[in-house]
């Protein structure tokens, strides 16, 4: 006798219109703050995971509250809850961005050994073939550094460090940092109207003149 089984189908995002985002310790935590109010934005879910060591950078680099950035976000996991729904492979996402990405945090996903939740979700990414964008902030570099840099590179992340776009010709630190994430969001083809583009924007191939 075969019995039918009931399954209840739930409703869920699209995997394309939900991103996790990583803040690790390294300077530039508004660079993670500013994903994540562009994504809420856009209508783009977002799953945030934060070290200790951010919110600490928080403090120093900034007057916001961490209950402010936790707020920008859908959901927030705890880095130390390793049985967080971002930490398996079937839950699925377009991907993970860590914005800024630190040195200790690289190295960890670079090897596979990973400690947090926030390591253990990008190494995920990696493994499931998705989109990995790692915002590495650090200058200068050793060997070593560029080596784990290399090794994910092979292993399909991408290196972008926060490089400003002069070109764009930002009239303030906000502006820079929105046009750098906007380029970072345009990896995972979201455009959350933040870039100037260069032949898009007519006034940027203006001829300079003379000084």
């Amino acid at each position: 006798m075969t019995v039918a089984r009931s399954i209840q189908v739930k409703a869920t995002v699209p995997a394309q219109r939900r991103l996790i985002v990583g803040i690790s310790g390294a300077s530039g935590v508004i660079y993670g703050l500013r994903v994540l109010q562009l994504l809420r934005n856009s209508g783009v879910e977002t799953h945030l995971v934060m070290s200790k060591t951010a919110e600490l950078t928080f403090a120093y680099e900034t007057t916001i509250k961490i209950a402010e950035v936790k707020a920008a976000a859908h959901t927030t996991h705890s880095i130390d809850d390793m049985a967080a729904a971002i930490a398996s492979g079937g839950f699925r996402t377009a991907g993970m961005i860590v914005a800024p990405c630190s040195i200790r945090s690289m190295s960890e996903i670079a090897t596979g050994v990973t400690s947090t939740l926030l390591t253990r979700a990008a190494d995920v990414t990696l493994k499931e073939r998705r989109r990995l964008v790692l915002m590495v902030r650090e200058t200068p570099l050793h060997g070593g550094h560029l080596r784990s840099m290399a090794a994910l590179s092979d292993v399909g992340a991408i290196i972008a460090p926060p490089v400003p776009a002069f070109y764009a010709k930002p009239a303030s630190i906000e502006e820079m940092v929105d046009h750098t994430v906007g380029r970072m969001l345009d990896l995972f083809e979201i455009d959350v109207g933040t870039v100037r583009r260069w032949g898009e924007d007519q006034d940027l191939r203006a001829r300079p003149t003379k000084g």
